[in-house]
Formats: C-alpha cells, structure tokens, sequence
C-alpha cells in the first residue's frame, strides 16, 4: 500500500519575516501586496495571532485592517520567500527522493519504500525541516495524496497527522466540503442548495444525481473526493507553461504613461525570472483590467523565444496598442508562454 506524505509549512511567509524581526514574535502579522493596509492588495499570508481575528488568505488588505487594525502589516518579499523554500525542498529530498514541488510552502514525498512507521517517518521529515530552515511544517500521511493534502491540514501548526484507509472514510466524513482540494466556493455553494455540506453528505449523495448536477467529468471527481479515492502518481518533473505577473493601481488610472511604464517594469521582472530560471518564451501577452473588473488580453507570437527584456517589452506594447484605452485601468499584466529552455 503506497504511503504519500504532504508537507505545508506553517504560515510561511510570516513565519520567514518572524525568523528576520524576532521582534515580531507573538504579534498578529499579516503579509500581502506591498504591505500597505490601506491600498489595493490583498493577504496571501496572515499568522495564526492575526487568524484570530478572522484574517484569511485573499482577502482584502483594507478588510484585513479593519479586522485588526493593531497587527503589522509587510509587504510581500519572494525572493526570501524562494530562498527558505529551496531549502525546504532539499531536505525533503534527503527523506525521499520522489518529491512533487506542490508550490513555495508545500510538496508530496512518496515514502512507501521507506523503512519505519509512519509516525517515524512523519517526525523525521519534521526533524529534517526544521534543521534546514528553523521553521515548522505540518505533515499528512495518507495512502494517496488528496488524503494526505486533507490530512496535512487537520492539526495546524506543527501537527502530524496519518490516515490509513481503513480509518479515513470515518475521519474525513464530518469535514466541510471545502477541505477537499479541488472543491471551492462555487461547487460548495452549489452543494449547499443540495443540502450538502460535509464530505460525508456528498459521499451519500448517488452518482447519478452528482451527473445531472455537475456533469460527467466533475461528479466523478465529487464522486472520488468523498471516498478518499485518488490514484494519481507524483509528479516529480514540471515544466512551466508560462511566466506572468501584473500589478493592480492603487487608483485607476487613464494615464497611458503610467500604463506603459508598469507594463516596462513587468517586462524586466518577468526577462529576469526567466532568466534565473533558465527559459525562454515565445508568446507575449497582456492583460488589462478596467473600472468594473471589465478583463481583456492580447498577445503575440515572437519568430524567435526570447528571455530579453526590451524584446518582452516591445511585444507588449505592440499588443497594448490593439486595446482601446477608453476607461480608466484598474490593473496590468504581462505574460510570457510557450517557454522552452534557454541556452545561456
């Protein structure tokens, strides 16, 4: 029987700031856009202090400050983030070395063929973690990885947590539906009109009504999720499919200067990621956001990818200049794809 492990480090992003000001410990800190509570932006990390207050990821910064005027807001910093988590990955590495790199602050090791229990196994991944980085992590072992994704999560922070199928179906069955990975607000709200709102509802609910209400492909998912069935293998080599970034205005703009200059400031940032990371892209495109959340994207074919900045750059313009600038523009974004590896 497969052992799959899933690793989520615990509050990341705050908890690297908190490794940087050990001034900050015990204090509610939120981190999101560049750290301005009153601007545009929103939370992609709050710790658990600042949870208490009802802070979540994604949500808005103002409402953040609303929720907890007293908690230090900090801007976003991913290239500190990116340097803990290479580090991260390396010791998992040195537990198993079938890793699937699942974002910044998780991955899936495949310990099956590993010697000990997996209670041994689940301590020694935390062990290895917290020598690598001083941070914690919470691990999930389950007998595959959405098991193992819901597992992960039961006992934040620093918990550890195995589901064996045998027991599995029972301690799953009284979560909401949204602790399933892949379900989000509109299948939950969805299954709510149907009167469903725990995994084990939907796991009572027949195949045949989950097919006329979600459709074949999607209710055989639901259908899978309830019971904790998941027969995917680990994904241990991926390749990009594209490189992006934007930024949202703190105050809509119809300043096509202004427009032009983040859209060059984009360009640079993305030439650099690509050329850290080794790729080269041949598609171009952008993306413009109007008052209204009105969303519209152009894009070019180069003859030739490119990792070149002023290349990236003229390719955007040439697209913006097939958008008419007829509103005031709430955010910009520019994309590469159709990424191969460079050569140098």
């Amino acid at each position: 029987m497969r052992r799959i492990a899933h690793i989520d480090m615990d509050a990341f992003f705050a908890a690297v700031e908190r490794q940087r000001r050990p001034e900050l410990a015990g204090k509610p800190l939120v981190i999101g856009g560049r750290g301005d509570p009153q601007a545009r932006g929103v939370v992609s990390t709050a710790s658990y202090e600042a949870r208490r207050y009802g802070i979540h990821s994604a949500m808005p910064l103002r409402t953040a400050f609303r929720l907890c005027p007293e908690a230090v807001f900090l801007p976003v910093d991913h290239r500190a983030y990116s340097a803990v988590s290479q580090k991260v990955k390396a010791a998992l590495l040195t537990v198993s070395p079938v890793l699937e790199d699942a974002g910044i602050d998780e991955a899936y090791l495949d310990v099956t063929a590993l010697p000990g229990s997996a209670e041994e196994i689940g301590r020694e991944i935390k062990r290895r973690v917290h020598a690598a980085t001083g941070l914690t992590c919470s691990v999930g072992i389950a007998p595959n990885k959405r098991l193992a994704k819901i597992a992960s999560d039961l006992q934040k922070p620093d918990g550890l947590t195995i589901l064996t199928e045998e027991d599995a179906a029972g301690r799953i069955a009284a979560l909401p539906v949204r602790k399933v990975p892949g379900i989000g607000p509109v299948t939950e709200a969805h299954l709510a009109r149907l009167g469903v709102r725990t995994i084990g509802e939907l796991a009572g609910l027949p195949a045949a009504r989950l097919v006329a209400e979600f459709g074949a492909a999607r209710a055989e998912f639901l259908y899978e999720a309830a019971r904790g069935i998941d027969e995917r293998e680990l994904v241990t080599h991926w390749e990009p499919k594209e490189h992006s970034r934007e930024t949202t205005f703190q105050q809509d703009t119809r300043d096509v200067q202004t427009i032009r200059r983040t859209i060059a400031e984009l360009a640079r940032e993305l030439a650099g990621e690509l050329r850290a990371d080794g790729y080269r892209g041949r598609r171009i495109g952008i993306k413009i956001r109007f008052t209204g959340f009105d969303t519209h994207t152009r894009q070019h074919t180069l003859a030739a990818p490119t990792d070149a900045a002023e290349v990236i750059r003229r390719a955007a313009f040439a697209c913006l200049q097939r958008l008419p600038l007829d509103r005031p523009v709430r955010l910009v974004g520019v994309r590469v794809g159709e990424l191969e590896k460079g050569d140098g």
